[in-house]
């Protein structure tokens, strides 16, 4: 799935494409990225609706429908949203295209069908998202002090990725920029979160805030043929700024050695030896 910085500028680049566009019909080629209700009365309700702006619930994409609904979308970590031409070629791997009376698609490209769409009500929302309920901090949406920040670090007792990584303390950062933030804040992917100082715990906050928000102004970022890319297809440049993930082997910006990566879970973790501590 992408991370905070990538949901975020999708959110944007979709409120401001897609808020009171008229839906002229909707395609679903294939099976299993409906899961409610089903394939046919999604379409049949989404036809002839006016989208009415994007909003995000944590990692979810919710696009407002006149009235009450919501096309509530989930992605996978390959998943692209495309706003193209009728006339383009489809690519494979297509999972949804939704037309519109002014001309253009949205199309939803999925080819390891990974995400998911649903049509719902808020109150269906609430009830078939009870994770919702738990979301932690979010930088991307609003202002956080370090204070409520502090307070709710100082709470846990698991290592510092892990807790970086915990939607229910923060909202959408995953392998990659839990690596940047530490890095940045000079700390270790292991150390335990309730240990920190008032100095390492400010450290943290900015890392945390500075990443999300630098990462939001290059466009986010795309590693690998599979990458993120926005709307149009363009891929994000922030990777050119990445210090540490994917980075194992090259010199450390810090400091007089390499990156060093170690297994982490079913994954590694990157970051720097003699800066991180």
């Amino acid at each position: 799935m992408p991370e905070l910085p990538e949901l975020e500028l999708l959110r944007r680049e979709l409120d401001r494409d897609l808020n009171g566009k008229k839906v002229k019909g909707v395609e679903v080629p294939g099976a299993g990225l409906v899961v409610h209700p089903t394939k046919k009365a999604l379409a049949t309700a989404l036809t002839g609706a006016k989208l009415t702006g994007v909003g995000r619930r944590g990692t979810l994409l919710v696009i407002g429908v006149e009235g009450d609904d919501r096309l509530v979308v989930q992605l996978g970590e390959t998943t692209r949203l495309r706003r193209q031409q009728s006339k383009e070629a489809v690519e494979k791997g297509t999972a949804m295209v939704v037309t519109f009376t002014q001309g253009g698609q949205l199309r939803i490209v999925d080819p390891k069908r990974q995400a998911s769409v649903e049509l719902l009500d808020d109150e269906l929302l609430a009830e078939r998202h009870p994770e919702l309920r738990a979301l932690g901090l979010d930088p991307a949406d609003e202002p956080i002090s370090w204070t409520t920040f502090g307070e709710a670090l100082l709470r846990r007792d698991e290592r510092l990725k892990a807790v970086l990584m915990d939607p229910t303390f923060l909202v959408g950062i995953g392998p990659m920029y839990s690596d940047e933030i530490l890095f940045h804040a000079g700390l270790r992917y292991d150390r335990i979160a309730s240990g920190l100082n008032t100095q390492e715990i400010r450290r943290l906050y900015r890392a945390v805030v500075e990443t999300v928000h630098e990462a939001i102004k290059y466009g986010g970022t795309s590693i690998g043929p599979d990458g993120w890319v926005g709307l149009d297809g363009s891929p994000g440049d922030y990777g050119q700024h990445l210090t540490v993930y994917k980075r194992d082997g090259e010199m450390s910006p810090r400091a007089r050695g390499p990156i060093v990566k170690v297994r982490y879970g079913s994954g590694y973790t990157y970051f720097c030896e003699q800066t991180q501590v």
